[in-house]
């Protein structure tokens, strides 16, 4: 059985995750609204890198 401990991470680690979950929702309204006005692939492509973090921060994969 595999043991659970709250503070397996680093403090830094820890802090660099809750700062990228708070800018994260910004950078993905940015790069949306750049992506409707300008559309190429690597706005698409950021634009998804965007929410596979901001989904991974919020169900805590990372």
């Amino acid at each position: 059985m595999k043991n659970f401990h709250k503070y397996k991470h680093r403090p830094w680690f820890r802090t660099f995750r809750r700062l990228s979950g708070q800018l994260v929702v910004p950078f993905i309204i940015f790069q949306f609204i750049r992506t409707i006005f300008l559309p190429t692939i690597f706005d698409v492509l950021l634009l998804s890198l965007f929410i596979v973090i901001a989904i991974s921060i919020y169900f805590e994969i990372i």
